[in-house]
Parts: structure tokens; sequence; C-alpha cells
């Protein structure tokens, strides 16, 4: 491809079932549209997977819904699989149709639900493919795709050894814009949220779609976290309601000012992590997220995530002392505010923490796999 061509590029993006799946689709589309200008190329992008809320994500960044059923893959046995069979023929025929009419380019595949059919039709077709791996164990979604990819990347270096090296390189995880440009300081962004910038805030969440438990646990230890910091808590969009009307009459019981606010979605998640000195958090890519800010953080792990990968993710960042890790098992108020105190109170501490985390990024992951999109591209013909 050269900055002459003007035969528009086309790219089918797939993967889907959480925000950990679907945000790294928008950051590498953004990343490709941009590199795309550069040579004067015109483009169409398409998405193929669910859809649920996260394909109106992509729908309001330009990209063409084509909802395919989407069946997930287990490693383990569960007549689930039994169900979700049929659901996959069904998605790779969609696929193979959607493909056929689309003739795309290149796939980039995040995993997920729904992404194998369309990476298996992708291949019939010999239209080259490209996968991200989020995870340092990586879900048997991208391990099968892998085989029928043109070139893989990685953002933890532990998960190299499932791949083939040839064409795997790890680049860390592609974040959006508004989570990598300069931000605000500290001081401000608390303002800006409506907190006392000179009292110290702690950032829970979820992960996209919230987590019940999490949600839980602050309620049921109120006074233990307003006591100690300013509190934003993401709720989840299902649990908030419910989270809101409890948090309300604690708030009646035992006023505190404006130390804790409820939101059910952070639109400005830039804004709340500049906001934050601390994170509880569960895990999973979201600690890149961390890392590009800083960010000390208390690492919850989800147990049942897919081959136990949130703990895995979770002990990768940990290891590098920019966080601690609590499994779910040990979420005791004694043993959370013991850790939550030592690092509050330790300057030394958090600084080094932050340290910590800020080597632990690595920047520039999706303009590095919007690059090799392009020449994969052009070297097909």
């Amino acid at each position: 491809m050269t900055s002459s061509s003007t035969e528009k590029f086309l790219a089918v993006f797939t993967g889907g079932g959480s925000g950990g799946h679907v945000y790294p689709l928008i950051a590498v589309a953004d990343a490709l549209t941009a590199r795309l200008g550069t040579l004067n190329a015109p483009y169409e992008y398409y998405y193929m997977g669910p859809k649920d809320h996260y394909a109106t994500l992509l729908a309001r960044k330009g990209m063409t819904m084509r909802p395919i059923a989407a069946g997930k893959i287990r490693r383990y046995l569960s007549f689930a699989n039994i169900l979700d069979l049929p659901k996959f023929v069904i998605g790779f025929f969609q696929a193979l149709w959607g493909l056929y009419v689309i003739m795309p380019d290149v796939v980039f595949s995040k995993g997920g639900t729904g992404a194998f059919a369309v990476v298996v039709a992708a291949w019939f077709y010999r239209i080259p493919v490209v996968i991200h791996e989020s995870d340092a164990q990586p879900g048997l979604n991208n391990l099968l795709s892998a085989r029928f990819s043109k070139a893989i990347f990685l953002s933890f270096s532990r998960a190299a050894k499932y791949f083939n090296p040839s064409i795997t390189k790890v680049v860390g995880s592609p974040l959006r814009a508004d989570l990598t440009v300069p931000r605000v300081a500290r001081e401000l962004a608390k303002e800006n949220l409506g907190f006392d910038p000179a009292q110290p805030l702690i950032f829970v969440m979820g992960g996209s779609q919230g987590s019940t438990r999490l949600n839980e646990f602050v309620l049921g230890n109120f006074s233990g976290f307003l006591s100690r910091a300013q509190v934003l808590h993401q709720t989840g969009q299902g649990n908030f309601a419910e989270v809101e009307r409890l948090s309300r009459a604690a708030l009646l019981e035992a006023p505190t000012g404006n130390r804790y606010q409820a939101l059910a979605y952070v639109d400005e998640m830039a804004m709340a992590l500049a906001a934050s000195d601390l994170v509880v958090s569960r895990s999973g890519s979201s600690v890149f997220e961390l890392a590009a800010f800083g960010l000390p953080a208390i690492l919850i792990p989800l147990p049942e995530s897919a081959n136990g990968h949130q703990l895995i993710d979770a002990q990768e960042f940990a290891n590098t002392g920019a966080a601690v890790v609590i499994e779910e098992g040990n979420l005791l108020p004694g043993i959370f505010f013991s850790q939550l105190d030592r690092i509050l109170k330790d300057d030394a501490l958090r600084a080094k923490m932050s340290e910590a985390a800020k080597a632990f990024f690595i920047p520039g992951a999706a303009d590095a796999i919007a690059q090799a999109i392009v020449e994969i591209v052009a070297a097909a013909g």
C-alpha cells in the first residue's frame, strides 16, 4: 500500500463479550485510521460479533455491524458446550457469508465470544488474520485462532511460550487514546470529579460490567472505607440502583460529606484514573490502564475467570511491586484494611509502587499492531 493508493482499505474487527475485548478493538481501529490517513488511503471498518452493549460502542466509532451468533468455547466439559455448538456453526456460516460480501483486506481478532468463527471463515478465504491476546494465560479462542494467523501480538511476555515465536511479538495492551494523552494533575482531577483535592481517593472498579461481590464488600465495610479515604465506586449498570439505595441509607445514618460517589459506568475513565491515589479492582487487561497512570493497586481477581487468568495477570503485575493481590477467599476486612492502611500511610511505598507500575507499562501497542496490519496487507498484494 502506498500514498497514491485509491483502493479502499477494508478491515473486519471481531471479538466480544466484555470491555476487555472491545476497547482494544477501538484503540487499534483509531491507530489504523491515523496510519491510513498518512497514506491518504480511504477505509471502511466492519465488526462481526455478538449484538450487545459493547457492539454499540463500535457502531459509534463508525463500524458497520454484522451481528453473528456467538457461542463460547470452553476448555472444560460442560453441558453448555452442547448448547453452544449450534451457535458456533450458525456463527461460522454467518461469518462465511459476511466475509464473502465484504471481502476485507484483513481480520483483526481480540478473541472472546464469536471471534473464532470469524477467524476460521477468514482462513477459508485466505484473508490475513491478526490477533491480540490480552492475558498472561491465553484463552482457548486465541490459542485456536493462532493456527490461522499471520501475526500474533501479546500483552504479557509470559504468554509467548504458547505461540509460534516467528510471528509473535509482545507489545503490551492497546489502550484508547484518551488513556495515553497528557492528563490533568491529580488535585485538579479530584476537583473535576467533585472530591476534596487534599484528601486521598480510592477508585473501586469491578470491570466493565461491575462486580457484585466487590460492591457487597464496599457496602458491608462502608465506614471502614470512608474513614480512611474518599471513594469513587464503579458499580456496573446492573448493580447501580441497589448500590445507590444502600449507600444513600448508610450516608444518612453517618453523614461524611461528599466522600463517596457511585457510578454505574465511568465515562471519563482517564479523569477517574488521574484523580486516584490507589485503585481497588478486579484484574485482567485493566492492569495496563493502571500501569499507564502509574497507580498502586489492590487487586482482587475473579475466581471464576477462564483458566484463572485474572489471578495470573494480577500476579504478573504484583511481582513488579506495583500491586498487592488478595484472593477473594481471603477478602476479609482485617486483611484488606491492613493492606490498605499500609499503602495509604506510607508515601514512600506508594511512590515505589507507582514507579513499578510505570515500568510495567509498554507504550504504543495500538500503533504497533496498526503498522503490522498495514504491512501484512501490503505484502499480501
